[in-house]
């Protein structure tokens, strides 16, 4: 993910190809087991690419309450988009979800991760984007979320629906809340060239793929 300057907008519009490209999403089964459904909201968070196209699928999803983007694996001296987007931090960008879980479950969550908001087959990178800070990583936030996580790596490893293996990491650190110019970007800032190559098409998607789950 990179921010553009106003001259450049026509250059990368067009190294990035055609607005609207096609994506689809990897057709996954639920998780076997899920986490338990908590009273009150529950939080999950993911790492996988572009903090702005994760936020651009969970914030439609049924039952989540609010998106952050963000950073998560470092620490908070680091936390910052300077450091984080030169790879001179542990962080990976990422997404706090808090969501209402007798809406959608941690497993529906995690279903829709590794369908079609990332793609966890991708080492450090996805798209465009290339190094450590993009790497496919889930933080559990609860011991049940690590026991459905792990068990669910498992099962889609076994169910065989990617060409490569799975690469997502399951990792421990704080989230740190992003600048505020990253928030709700594809909402506010619609005609970005990365948004509309890169995030339109992803999120298309995710409707297509949940359909009733995603708006």
């Amino acid at each position: 993910m990179r921010l553009f300057p106003l001259f450049t907008i026509a250059l990368v519009a067009a190294a990035c190809g055609a607005p609207g490209q096609a994506e689809k999403a990897v057709r996954i089964p639920a998780p076997a087991i899920d986490a338990p459904a908590a009273k009150g909201m529950a939080t999950a968070v993911f790492a996988g690419g572009c903090f702005w196209g994760l936020e651009a699928v969970f914030e439609r999803v049924k039952g989540v309450r609010s998106v952050t983007s963000g950073y998560a694996g470092g620490t908070a001296q680091t936390a910052n988009y300077d450091l984080v987007s030169a790879e001179q931090t542990d962080h990976a960008e990422a997404v706090r979800i808090v969501y209402d879980p007798s809406v959608v479950s941690y497993g529906k969550l995690l279903q829709v991760y590794f369908s079609v908001a990332h793609d966890p087959t991708q080492l450090n990178r996805q798209g465009p984007d290339v190094g450590k800070s993009y790497r496919s990583a889930v933080f559990p936030q609860t011991a049940d979320q690590t026991k459905v996580v792990r068990a669910y790596i498992a099962q889609l490893t076994a169910a065989k629906r990617y060409t490569r293996p799975i690469v997502t990491r399951i990792e421990s650190g704080k989230f740190y809340a992003a600048e505020a110019y990253h928030q709700d970007f594809m909402r506010r800032n619609p005609n970005h060239p990365y948004i509309v190559r890169w995030d339109v098409p992803k999120v298309a998607a995710a409707k297509a793929a949940f359909p009733g789950l995603v708006g």
